[in-house]
């Protein structure tokens, strides 16, 4: 799976250069961004689940280097701080039990777009994707009795069991549209984040195979050129 990650890092790195027919632009704009998580986690043995709700925000910096026809090529990075997790749906018991996990996240992604300089564009972001926990946070709720026995497959390693991987990587995907105007670049976007590392140890002898994140997120950006 590494491997494939990195040559996806190097067709990202060459999107800029690829295209050396079209029009050349030197366009460097930097900004913020803010959004929502809609968050979960892909548990084997399965762990009945709703969606978790955090939120994320940071900085954006963009390169854009050619207008080939229609297409607008460049790079985006990001430094964001982002909450995942998971909500368990328990039905036996009237227990309630959610994970809020806060990450340090790095994206790099091709950015292309479509439409006129002066119009509403189009545009896909897509690219590997890095992160580091920095906390997390249990919450247990319902009324008495708190029974972690009473659950679907008998799982319930997860409960007060803190995650043993701090590094995440994976894949991050999306698209959305970009206003440009006088005063700065308005943005909105929705991604796809799929998690390949797994938090939890996943050896023979530990209680999960499998602990990867997935988000679904809803952004809102602002920036303004620095060069143009």
């Amino acid at each position: 799976m590494n491997k494939y990650i990195l040559l996806l890092l190097l067709a990202t790195l060459s999107v800029p250069a690829a295209a050396q027919l079209g029009e050349q632009r030197n366009n460097l704009a930097v900004g913020v961004n803010l959004g929502t998580n809609f968050t979960n986690v892909t548990f084997t043995p399965t762990i009945k689940q709703n969606y978790h709700t955090g939120y994320n925000g940071g900085l954006t910096a963009r390169y854009i280097s050619e207008k080939y026809f229609a297409m607008i090529c460049g790079v985006q990075a990001e430094l964001n701080y982002a909450q995942r997790g998971w909500t368990e749906n328990i039905e036996a018991l009237p227990n309630t039990y959610s994970r809020t996990m806060g990450y340090m996240e790095l994206p790099f992604m091709a950015h292309l777009a479509f439409g006129k300089d002066t119009g509403v564009q189009f545009f896909v972001n897509l690219g590997p994707q890095i992160g580091f926990l920095v906390n997390e946070k249990e919450e247990y709720g319902g009324t008495a009795p708190w029974d972690p026995t009473q659950r679907p497959n008998k799982v319930n390693s997860q409960y007060g069991k803190m995650a043993d991987n701090k590094f995440d990587y994976g894949l991050v995907g999306g698209g959305g549209f970009e206003l440009p105007t006088k005063v700065g670049h308005f943005l909105i976007e929705g991604r796809y984040y799929f998690g390949l590392a797994d938090f939890y140890k996943n050896g023979k002898a530990e209680k999960f195979e499998k602990t990867a994140h997935n988000v679904i997120s809803v952004k809102l950006s602002y920036l303004f050129d620095l060069t143009k």
